[in-house]
């Protein structure tokens, strides 16, 4: 089956389903107000993690796994590096928490990884202080996307595929296909009704001498709410305090970071990276979360519209999936596949989150 679509939103969802569905031969219009990889995007920002740990849910698992595999492909096409593969820590504070339901589904699906005593920390960081941890699960093929370079290499190939980028608002009504897919992040409650939050988030960067990625891995604390990596490129080290921020327009929101996030952060880092305890602050970035209740993403076809559909609720941990999530999405919008219920848009309720315990 082929024919018109229209995806509405070029973060890397809509770039990455834009692109596939004209791979499948679809005559594809993507729409987006902004420029690709725009800083004020959810798939703005120089980097994301790509991480395959989702505790209990081998879903995400094998998307994720899978997902390493589909950006490797757009690194040949495109010639460009898009990932950097460093590895992660996850810092286990129970035998029997998010980290060993993790190792299970990631033992299942055939992804490598190991289990670490906490020590273990000191050869990995070139500061660490391992106490509290039960133990550290290691990913030795998880790493680093260059988030903004990526969205930008996705929306490049999917022109060469024949999409066609219109850069304009794109509104109900306004936007035509025998598909229309709304994949605004966090522009999409403004559009069409949908069970997402949108919050301000901080992300914060610090000068590290000795502290590149590789070969210092990134690092999540999910039970702390809490992760970062080394420097890369151009910037330093990364941390980004996770707890859910207040609510936030990512249109008029003010894009400069909350008083409490720099002394929350130089806290952690003095606990478990004690050589960055006073390491100078070099910049500080304001993003959005567009988070559903239960952090799973939406799927789901637009009530009372026939062959309008939503895609989203992603929004921190869903750009690892961008291709995989692209692939799924294109079998579910063309009526090759029905969609999971947990994508709809019915009540969702509260359960353990896919990002760290500071979204539940």
């Amino acid at each position: 089956m082929s024919g018109s679509a229209s995806v509405v939103g070029a973060g890397i969802f809509g770039a990455s389903l834009a692109y596939r569905l004209a791979r499948d031969g679809w005559d594809v219009t993507l729409y987006e107000r902004h420029e690709p990889g725009h800083p004020g995007a959810a798939s703005g920002g120089e980097s994301r993690l790509l991480r395959y740990a989702h505790g209990d849910d081998g879903w995400y698992t094998r998307s994720a796994w899978h997902a390493r595999d589909l950006w490797r492909e757009l690194e040949a096409e495109t010639g460009r590096e898009l990932l950097v593969e460093c590895g992660l820590a996850w810092f286990a504070h129970a035998e029997d928490g998010w980290e060993a339901l993790s190792e299970r589904r990631l033992r299942e699906a055939g992804v490598p990884v190991e289990r670490l005593g906490p020590e273990a920390g000191r050869d990995l960081f070139p500061s660490f202080e391992p106490r509290d941890l039960a133990f550290i699960l290691w990913e030795p093929n998880a790493g680093v996307l260059r988030a903004a370079e990526a969205t930008r290499a996705t929306v490049e190939m999917a022109q060469r595929a024949g999409v066609r980028v219109v850069h304009e608002v794109g509104t109900p009504g306004s936007v035509h296909g025998e598909v229309v897919v709304w994949a605004c992040g966090a522009w999409l409650p403004e559009l069409v009704e949908v069970p997402i939050r949108v919050t301000k988030q901080d992300t914060l960067y610090f000068d590290g001498d000795g502290w590149g990625s590789p070969p210092v891995p990134a690092w999540v604390d999910y039970d702390a709410a809490i992760y970062g990596h080394g420097a890369v490129d151009r910037l330093g080290v990364k941390v980004a305090p996770d707890q859910e921020g207040p609510r936030f327009d990512p249109e008029t929101g003010e894009r400069s970071i909350s008083a409490r996030t720099e002394p929350l952060a130089r806290a952690y880092l003095g606990e478990r990276f004690p050589a960055l305890r006073n390491a100078p602050l070099t910049h500080s970035v304001v993003c959005q979360y567009a988070l559903t209740t239960d952090t799973n993403f939406i799927v789901a076809a637009r009530p009372e519209h026939e062959g309008e559909w939503i895609l989203g609720g992603g929004s921190g941990h869903g750009f690892k999936h961008g291709p995989a999530l692209a692939e799924y999405a294109a079998r579910v919008v063309t009526g090759a596949e029905v969609p999971e219920e947990r994508f709809g848009l019915g009540p969702r309720e509260h359960g353990p989150s896919l990002r760290t315990a500071g979204t539940t």
